[in-house]
């Protein structure tokens, strides 16, 4: 009786050589960096609080989930692993910007200071939106007239505020007589708002006007826009004020101007991790022995 042959499965070639397996890797980390960029870019992020600016509501140490996707996601500011800016655009988000909301934003810069710095990222409370009025007496913040409550958390570390009539010069904008408990009244610009130029009205107005992008120039009789004589400029873009919930601790719309809208990176959610940045890092252990549980959870407000 004739034994059946085994029959065996066709003979394949399953090694891969170097260049295919190199192609398939740089393939899949090429997916997984742009997973990684999109959702970065659009959906949500992680900052870590660097002062304490924004004392009590945050802490120094903490680190924030940040929802981009709330305000609309962006491109990317900058070429990735670098600081060079580039040009970005946003997606529509799902509300709108609201007084009273904390927002995480690009800097603008030094009050005086046209180009934009190093990207940034800033952590405030918005007190005015584009069109308002924003003035603060004895250190009571007042919106289009309105008395405006302080946040829950928020603290003042001087016992008495700065009287009114005593000029801060570091106080925005450039020349104001006004200081940082007894400030404006100013309007936060919003798009297509008119401002008269005359060389006495300019001053207030010439970086703000230079970071939308144009050239000004003025002598005793006339300004000019771009090489052009302007008795006004329309304004290009919508802009927020922003303040800091720890108030005698806090660089902010008071002492460097509005922050634009489009440069509002997104608001955060809630603290996930936090941790004594005093520490260096090299003392892992040290570091690790001073995370603070309690505040791990905690949903900013």
């Amino acid at each position: 009786m004739k034994r059946d042959k085994k029959s065996y499965p066709p003979k394949t070639n399953s090694s891969k050589s170097w260049k295919e397996q190199a192609f398939v890797f740089l393939k899949e980390l090429g997916i997984i960096v742009g997973l990684v960029l999109v959702l970065n870019s659009f959906v949500i992020a992680s900052f870590e609080v660097p002062s304490a600016s924004m004392e009590d509501t945050v802490k120094v140490g903490d680190r924030l989930l940040v929802s981009k996707f709330t305000y609309g996601g962006s491109t990317p500011y900058t070429i990735p692993i670098t600081s060079i800016r580039i040009p970005h655009f946003r997606v529509p988000g799902f509300k709108n910007i609201s007084r009273g909301d904390v927002i995480v934003f690009d800097w603008p810069g030094p009050r005086d200071q046209v180009e934009k710095p190093q990207q940034t990222w800033y952590l405030k409370r918005c007190i005015g939106l584009p069109g308002d009025v924003v003035r603060i007496e004895d250190r009571v913040v007042y919106v289009n007239d309105r008395k405006q409550d302080n946040p829950s958390h928020s603290k003042f570390l001087r016992a008495m505020a700065e009287p009114a009539g005593e000029p801060n010069p570091d106080i925005f904008p450039a020349g104001a007589s006004t200081n940082a408990d007894n400030y404006g009244p100013v309007i936060v610009p919003n798009k297509g708002m008119s401002i008269i130029l005359t060389p006495e009205t300019l001053p207030p107005w010439k970086v703000f006007i230079q970071r939308e992008g144009h050239s000004v120039a003025a002598d005793r009789e006339k300004v000019l826009i771009d090489g052009v004589e302007s008795s006004y400029y329309e304004v290009r873009r919508d802009y927020v004020f922003a303040l800091g919930d720890n108030r005698d601790n806090s660089l902010d719309s008071r002492y460097w101007g509005f922050v634009p809208v489009e440069d509002v990176i997104g608001t955060p959610i809630i603290v996930y991790w936090s941790w004594d940045l005093r520490i260096p890092i090299g003392q892992i252990t040290d570091r690790l022995a001073s995370i603070d549980f309690s505040r791990i959870g905690t949903v900013i407000r």
